[in-house]
């Protein structure tokens, strides 16, 4: 094929001499000289397979690309610690935290010792405590003073900060919800303890306690609980310093819902007291306020009522008389 180019170009002219029109080269040819190959017999190589590229795809004056060299794992590992501290970080600010159990304040619910992980995600999105929930909280008002404050190491302290351990620096106190916003509730002698005059029954109170606690520094009270407040206690009622004696602080023993760094969801540590901690079924029932006005108001109104037909017999029994 590569001849036959080569022919046809240097015939060109004696075929013009003689008249005979000039014919077109075959385009097969042509093609195989405009290739950008220099040499005829590389032509005739390309034509005899078929005109396809090289299998490699690329020219005869291009080059493989080189593939990308791995980036090491000791150059990558930085990166991936920094990740995950952020994510730790966000975890701890936004998600879930965990805190240490640092007494028995709690048995047999916590025990001393116990890592729990706490739900800081809901109160974002406007949760507030409610009745049975075990919460942890900021100190309301020195409710920890004269407590030992420990003093972690550096490591100590980095874990903490980013979450993998609870926090020395910060005073947090977990205790169990009884009373919310508009409650009243009421100890009297040994119990049982009345939310809005309804009876709880408590068998989580540590074994041997009562649920109210006979001294008068606080085990008998009743006290409303203002909006926006919660009325907090120990389920080792004897061996819990709670609002019930915190009393004489600036919010009168109550927690501030905004003190509130969330709910208490589940025990992670150790393994073999791994747990949810769930609200018990007694705070199941109507425990409301307005359901306990609502029992009361119609036996006032039955005596409203009643009143003024006693009164109106009475006269008239009066009048019968005197006749």
């Amino acid at each position: 094929m590569g001849d036959v180019a080569v022919g046809a170009r240097s015939g060109h002219d004696g075929e013009e001499h003689r008249g005979h029109p000039v014919e077109a080269a075959d385009p097969a040819a042509e093609g195989a000289v405009t290739s950008g190959n220099d040499h005829p017999g590389a032509a005739g190589d390309g034509e005899g397979s078929g005109g396809q590229p090289p299998a490699d795809g690329q020219g005869s004056g291009g080059a493989a690309p080189k593939p990308k060299k791995q980036r090491s794992f000791w150059k990558e590992l930085p990166i991936l610690i920094g990740i995950a501290l952020v994510l730790a970080l966000l975890i701890k600010t936004f998600l879930v935290q965990a805190f240490s159990i640092p007494s028995d304040s709690m048995q047999n619910t916590l025990q001393k010792g116990d890592r729990v992980l706490v739900d800081k995600l809901t109160p974002w999105f406007g949760s507030e405590p409610e009745r049975g929930e075990v919460v942890v909280f900021h100190d309301p008002d020195n409710w920890l003073a004269g407590e030992p404050t420990p003093d972690p190491n550096a490591l100590q302290t980095f874990l903490s900060w980013i979450g993998l351990m609870p926090s020395a620096e910060e005073k947090d106190l977990i205790k169990r919800v009884i009373g919310v916003g508009g409650d009243t509730v009421e100890c009297k002698k040994t119990g049982p303890l009345m939310v809005n005059g309804k009876a709880l029954n408590e068998p989580y109170v540590y074994p041997g306690n009562t649920p109210c606690s006979q001294d008068d520094q606080g085990g008998q009270f009743k006290v409303k609980v203002p909006e926006g407040y919660i009325w907090v206690m120990g389920d080792h009622r004897q061996n819990s310093r709670d609002s019930r004696y915190n009393q004489s602080d600036k919010n009168h023993g109550m927690v501030p819902v905004d003190k509130v760094v969330g709910r208490a969801i589940v025990i992670a540590w150790p393994v073999n007291r791994w747990d949810n901690l769930p609200v018990p079924d007694t705070f199941e029932q109507d425990l409301s306020a307005r359901s306990a006005a609502l029992t009361v108001a119609p036996q006032g109104i039955a005596l409203a009522g009643a009143v003024p037909l006693v009164l109106w017999r009475r006269q008239r029994i009066k009048a019968a008389e005197t006749r």
